[in-house]
């Protein structure tokens, strides 16, 4: 196995370990605990779904696999703070969203080769790209993982005993 092949497969198995995991807890949580507040005056829960559905599906034309399903979503849940936008999904339209952006990822990621994770991203520009390989579409996958890994972190506080 080569190097870049073993780097994908240590991103893509932390990125499937997030997400199993933030599955299961969405499993367990009803829509009623969606709209509890993670703690006193922090975010509610519905508003992690969406925001990380929001930023999953962005992932699409960052990755260059193809256009956003869900853009509406960034007026409530990336532009505004949790509270700010009172017309919201459902949650069981967000756990839809949610289900159905990571299942196009997962069909994506699977078809790529190790060399196309380390190809640029459309964020970055052909000549920042050459100063700063680092800044590839595997990073994007990392980022996107501890992003997911920081919210779940958040979520698990609703975990009923």
């Amino acid at each position: 196995m080569g190097q870049q092949q073993l780097f994908v497969k240590m991103a893509m198995h932390a990125w499937d370990v997030h997400i199993r995991r933030t599955n299961k807890l969405l499993g367990e949580l009803s829509d009623e605990d969606l709209l509890q507040e993670i703690a006193p005056g922090k975010n509610r829960a519905i508003y992690l779904l969406g925001h990380l559905t929001a930023v999953h599906d962005a992932m699409l034309p960052i990755l260059g696999l193809g256009e956003r399903q869900y853009p509406q979503l960034d007026e409530a849940f990336i532009k505004h703070p949790d509270r700010t936008v009172t017309d919201l999904p459902s949650a069981g339209d967000l756990r839809e969203y949610w289900s159905n952006i990571n299942s196009q990822l997962s069909v994506h990621f699977s078809g790529m080769q190790p060399a196309e994770w380390f190809q640029k991203h459309s964020l970055i520009s052909a000549e920042d790209f050459e100063k700063e390989p680092h800044r590839n579409r595997l990073s994007v996958l990392i980022n996107r993982t501890n992003h997911l890994s920081y919210h779940l972190g958040q979520l698990v506080l609703l975990k009923k005993k």
